[in-house]
């Protein structure tokens, strides 16, 4: 298992418009077949700093898994919806591996 996080830049006065992406991810992801941890908009400190965090059996599992986001119809008006607005300044993306497993019980 692979989890991919996304590490946004946002433009501050459009968190709004990141949040409506982020909810349309909600539906789209898992659909496609990701397992959706959630995105996370700036609350308190950064402004700028988001992220998206959803697990992947494999990199060839992402693969599959982005092809058919790319032809997901939200897939690609969210895509659309965030090149229009101009509201991403920065996207990094990085695959880890849970390293800290298994976790003791409280």
């Amino acid at each position: 298992m692979l989890t991919c996080i996304i590490r946004y830049q946002i433009d501050p006065t459009k968190k709004a418009e990141f949040s409506q992406y982020a909810r349309n991810w909600g539906q789209a992801i898992p659909r496609c077949g990701a397992d959706l941890i959630g995105y996370y908009a700036p609350h308190e400190g950064s402004t700028t700093l988001a992220y998206g965090i959803y697990n992947v059996q494999s990199l060839a599992h992402y693969e599959e898994y982005r092809a058919r986001l790319a032809q997901d119809p939200l897939g690609q008006e969210n895509y659309e919806f965030a090149m229009r607005e101009k509201f991403l300044l920065k996207e990094d993306r990085t695959f880890l591996t849970l390293a800290s497993h298994p976790h003791a019980k409280p």
